[in-house]
């Protein structure tokens, strides 16, 4: 894009950009060949013109909305079955961030992102191999998702209500809902779309409960796609975020499907009723676990959008004083001045002076939001929270493919810390970035407030990751109950794995030794995380855990990149990093002085370093965003363009209301005008 027509703000501070930023693209992508790909598949997907919208999105009604995104997701769904999007995930890189061209289609969620974020997983890690011959065949006509939280019951699955009872007699499974709590409610695609899905349902044989267990349902006709008999679903409706996600809840009344529907790579149940227990029940959950060690990134990269738009509106616009420790001048102080500085002067032509003077300072141009500190400390840590998830959550998925190898070799030894991984980094994780997406929105005032800004969207998605495949405080409970058993490992002298390893450190000492040092600060957190796990076993506060590993990995992986990229990106990767643990060494100041030797003083030095470190970002700031690389099309935002045309756009967005085709609404002649006369009377 021509310089011309980029906001001359933004121009300018990509003038002072310190670093190139073509080079942390590639790191962000993971490699230039990742870069290049992502950037084909972004370049053909948004020229295929039946893919745009005539209307924004939130001018619909929610069932214009629903069908449109159906419309505009089956025409990538057919792109995602020629394989041209195919999601990578390579052991080395973990999760590519490459393929999130669905923002650029349907601003809030696809109804088909269970299909290929749960329903398929699921059956290629639990279905047998015969079984996924057949289902995973070429030319399958199912479209399914994963129905597992009810009406009643959520996190707590061996509450879940649904039955499936093994009928011997014509080997088959009945499945059924035995009152309103049990039906299944939130799945995304249920309502309308899906033909199929997963079910999980409380398992009887022969009078005999063998817990949960997964089942493929056919619940539509695949030619008329009428709900077949013994169903009901439908739509749940509008939600705080996920509008057109298409959320449906599904009941059952005493529907039948055969035995070989019943997911048996783990557990199987034979002709006769004789039930084949699996070598660990967890692996029932695997797909769970697979959902929360993706949320990681999938947050990193939606922290990623709202920073970007946040920073670049901050460098557009302008507000108040030039300088915010410069006091504003008042009348007084200038007759003052007046008085003493021009009393030999004509009073005439001290006021013509003055006045000038006055004018001039009155004129000065407003400075960039972007320059006031409070500004930098909202926005900055979201940037670099977004480079903590996108690096942790790299590490996670590679921890993840390991142990998920070592399981197929009959080795589940790491399965329960992957498990404690997985549940406290999802609880700790999607509650900060909800938290810095709405510090970003709050950041660009009350524009951020407007839908086309695309920051409500963005809150919306991520806020959901709090609940979904995990409710927060229970996620963090999960981990509570690994770490009990890690610290009594620990105080019995036992070996530990890897992420609790510190537990033995902090026995030993007994307290850390305080640093002002980015490992003197990780040290920190894990004491803080012992010390807490050492007072209070069974009502523990679990966030310690999860920000001593998000900081230790974090810091770790950033220690390794630089030494792989130029000295000048190496200096803001450690910058970014560094400010990430100095804010939550601050936030978390009344832990580390319960657990390690940390002063007043100390704090004190640690408020200064992350001050300066404010400032040292400062200049490079809308180069890092951009470093993100995400096109406008897949920003959806008004304020957050490229260009920096910020005003222009919101008033374009805005004349796209049907409320301004006309210049008066219908609604005047028929309620206001007969309101007016009434009023004459």
């Amino acid at each position: 894009m021509s310089e011309v027509n980029i906001n001359e703000d933004l121009v300018k501070e990509r003038k002072k950009c310190t670093f190139d930023v073509e080079e942390l693209i590639h790191l962000v992508d993971g490699g230039k060949h990742n870069t290049l790909e992502r950037k084909k598949v972004e370049q053909y997907v948004l020229s295929i013109k039946e893919l745009k919208d005539d209307v924004p999105e939130e001018y619909l009604s929610h069932k214009e909305r629903y069908e449109n995104s159906v419309r505009k997701g089956s025409i990538l769904f057919m792109v995602l079955m020629k394989g041209i999007l195919e999601r990578k995930r390579n052991k080395d890189e973990g999760i590519s961030y490459n393929y999130k061209i669905i923002n650029g289609v349907v601003k809030d969620v696809t109804p088909f992102m269970l299909h290929f974020g749960m329903f398929l997983p699921t059956l290629a890690s639990q279905a047998s191999p015969e079984q996924q011959r057949e289902w995973l065949k070429k030319g399958s006509q199912m479209i399914g998702t994963y129905a597992q939280t009810e009406l009643g019951h959520g996190t707590f699955l061996r509450g879940l209500e649904t039955t499936a009872t093994y009928d011997a007699d014509t080997e088959e499974f009945i499945i059924h809902s035995p009152n309103l709590t049990s039906y299944k409610w939130w799945p995304g695609g249920l309502a309308q779309t899906v033909n199929h899905c997963i079910v999980m349902a409380q398992l009887y044989i022969k009078g005999k409960n063998h817990g949960i267990h997964p089942f493929l349902v056919q619940i539509r006709d695949i030619e008329t796609h009428m709900p077949l008999p013994g169903i009901k679903v439908g739509d749940i409706g509008p939600k705080l975020g996920f509008q057109t996600a298409n959320n449906g809840f599904l009941g059952f009344d005493n529907y039948r499907i055969p035995r070989m529907n019943m997911l048996m790579k783990n557990s199987q149940v034979l002709k006769d009723g004789t039930y084949v227990k699996a070598k660990n029940d967890k692996l029932t959950y695997g797909t769970m676990v697979f959902v929360r060690v993706t949320i990681v990134a999938d947050v990193a990269y939606e922290l990623a959008r709202a920073a970007t738009i946040a920073v670049r509106y901050a460098a557009v616009r302008h507000q108040s004083k030039p300088k915010p420790n410069e006091p504003e001048p008042q009348i007084l102080d200038y007759l003052t001045q007046q008085h003493k500085l021009f009393i030999a002067v004509s009073t005439s032509h001290a006021f013509r002076i003055v006045g000038r003077w006055l004018w001039s300072t009155y004129t000065k141009p407003e400075p960039q939001i972007l320059d006031y500190v409070t500004q930098q400390h909202k926005l900055f840590i979201a940037v670099s929270t977004s480079h903590a998830f996108r690096i942790v959550g790299r590490w996670l998925w590679s921890t993840y493919t390991k142990v998920v190898a070592d399981i197929r070799h009959g080795n589940m030894d790491h399965l329960p810390e992957l498990h404690a991984l997985a549940c406290c980094l999802k609880a700790v994780c999607s509650k900060d970035a909800s938290v810095c997406v709405e510090q970003c929105r709050f950041a660009c005032g009350g524009h951020g407030y407007m839908q086309s800004s695309n920051l409500p969207i963005i809150y919306g998605i991520v806020t959901a990751t709090v609940t979904y495949e995990g409710e927060h405080t229970v996620m963090l409970l999960q981990t509570a109950r690994y770490l009990v058993k890690a610290y009594k490992q620990a105080s019995e002298g036992k070996s530990l794995t890897p992420t609790v390893a510190y537990m033995a450190k902090y026995l030993k000492n007994g307290s850390h030794c305080w640093q002002n040092t980015p490992e003197g600060i990780i040290g920190g957190f894990q004491a803080v995380a012992a010390g807490k796990t050492k007072e209070a076993c069974e009502s523990l506060f679990r966030h310690a855990h999860a920000r001593a590993v998000l900081c230790e990995m974090f810091w770790k992986e950033i220690q390794r990149i630089s030494s792989t990229v130029s000295p000048s990106l190496a200096i803001v990767l450690e910058q970014l990093a560094e400010l990430y643990l100095k804010y939550w060494a601050l936030e978390k100041r009344g832990d580390m002085l319960m657990y390690s030797n940390i002063t007043k003083e100390d704090i004190s030095s640690l408020q200064r370093r992350y001050v300066e470190l404010l400032a040292l970002i400062r200049p490079n700031a809308v180069g890092i965003v951009d470093a993100f690389d995400i096109r406008d099309e897949i920003l959806c935002s008004t304020l957050g363009a490229y260009d920096g045309r910020v005003y222009e756009r919101l008033m374009e967005e805005a004349m796209k209301s049907p409320l301004n085709k006309e210049p008066v609404n219908q609604s005047f002649h028929k309620y206001i005008k007969p309101l007016l006369i009434q009023a004459k009377l």
